[in-house]
């Protein structure tokens, strides 16, 4: 594994940590090249359900190591190749048909806040701060990104988070819609982890299915298609469904098997 990311597996669920704390987990150019490489890890192992993104000690991550940029960005050609990193991230995380939670403590600021973005659902500690601060650095937000950002917060939201630069804290981003729950530091854990375990337990062809359907509508898909009909097909085909139906009519708890 790559300086800075540690990668560890429980059961089903799989971790990635951001592991700078000395540097509030600041993301070098090698853990962002890296993270493609953890998301198609995950996404091929057939133990593995769900994936967790957090940060060792006080923060989720402060944002890119801006450290780096005299010597990776020093010009528009090597800032250029140095974003092929992140956007090739932010789209593996993207692209995840198994969901992807961040679990978000201290800062999420900047490319910290970018890849929880990105991730399919956001859990928040009370003390958690989040931020996107390209204003600060005459920097345009890629696209994509900008897109997901739209996408959660709506454009009011997403043009004060870019264009000021200010952070927010973790009550005023659940209000927003930036994060889908908040709880007590000591709790967040413990929360993260009943929620991966449900979505373990829930239907991976319904979850895996309807993850990528949820990705062509935000990408600015507006009808159905031939991907979307193979999809559904497959479920209604597939072990899941007979096995959910059968459970709901003899009330028990389904045990799905699709992995």
């Amino acid at each position: 594994m790559t300086d800075g990311l540690e990668f560890t597996r429980e059961g089903a669920v799989a971790r990635l940590t951001f592991s700078r704390p000395e540097k509030m987990n600041a993301i070098t150019h090698g853990m962002w090249a890296a993270i493609a490489d953890v998301a198609a890890e995950v996404e091929a192992d057939p133990e593995l359900k769900v994936l967790v993104l957090t940060g060792a000690g006080r923060h989720f991550s402060a944002g890119a190591d801006i450290g780096e940029f005299r010597e990776l960005r020093s010009t528009a050609e090597a800032a250029a190749k140095y974003d092929e990193a992140v956007d090739s991230a932010v789209a593996a995380l993207t692209a995840m048909r198994k969901p992807t939670v961040a679990m978000v403590q201290g800062n999420c600021i900047g490319g910290g806040c970018q890849i929880a973005v990105a991730c399919d659902f956001r859990f928040a500690a009370d003390d958690a701060r989040f931020g996107i601060t390209p204003a600060k650095l005459g920097i345009v937000y890629h696209f994509a990104s900008t897109r997901q950002l739209v996408s959660l917060v709506g454009p009011a939201h997403a043009k004060y988070f870019l264009l000021s630069g200010e952070l927010v804290d973790a009550t005023r981003a659940r209000e927003i819609g930036l994060v889908n729950e908040v709880f007590p530091a000591a709790d967040l854990e413990s929360a993260t982890a009943r929620f991966a375990a449900t979505l373990c337990g829930r239907s991976q062809a319904s979850i895996r299915g309807m993850n990528r359907i949820i990705e062509k509508i935000v990408a600015g898909q507006e009808a159905n298609d031939d991907e979307v009909e193979k999809i559904r097909l497959a479920a209604l085909h597939g072990e899941d469904y007979a096995e959910g139906v059968d459970a709901f009519l003899n009330r028990r708890a389904p045990k799905f098997t699709y992995r």
